[in-house]
């Protein structure tokens, strides 16, 4: 009876456990901010970095609705590198030369504000097509259709020739 006892538990333990890993199959690929660079230098493509803060309840939805859908992780694993950036974290980052610590008046990092121009908002996708290009920040909770257009402007080199607005007129969204 305790060998059935044990069984039953362990394969409860694993059952459980299992629940909170998440198949990495479709799921947007996030970088660290030096992973991003070492990449970047051996292959530059568009950069889109999530930032977020651990107690904001709009990022997690977006993680969930809007990251994890399948159409959103493909399209920005193919095209782009994918940074998380916790505002608030205290690590020292380097960005395209430039150290970045926490900042105790703001409580905030340095990129963070940089990304965001000085005006946080949780959650924000900030794009940037090439690693030393001014960030496009998108502040605000995004379903995969309102981030389709911006991803795809900027991946296909559409900001090169026209503008945003210019672009969006004949957009034609599929996600």
């Amino acid at each position: 009876m305790k060998k059935v006892t044990g069984i039953l538990i362990s394969i409860l333990i694993i059952l459980f456990g299992a629940s909170f890993i998440e198949s990495g199959k479709d799921k947007v690929r996030w970088l660290s901010v030096a992973e991003m660079h070492s990449a970047y230098r051996a292959n530059p493509k568009p950069i889109i970095v999530d930032v977020f803060t651990s107690w904001c309840g709009w990022c997690k939805v977006m993680d969930k609705e809007t990251y994890r859908n399948d159409n959103v992780a493909n399209y920005i694993n193919q095209h782009y590198y994918a940074v998380k950036l916790n505002a608030e974290s205290k690590e020292l980052f380097e960005w395209n030369g430039k150290n970045y610590k926490y900042n105790p008046n703001s409580k905030l990092n340095e990129l963070a504000e940089t990304l965001l121009y000085g005006e946080p908002a949780f959650p924000t996708a900030v794009l940037l097509p090439t690693l030393a290009a001014k960030p496009a920040p998108l502040p605000g909770f995004l379903k995969p259709k309102e981030i389709e257009a911006p991803l795809k402007f900027f991946a296909e080199g559409a900001y090169k020739s026209q503008s945003f607005s210019e672009f969006n007129q004949t957009f034609k969204s599929i996600w």
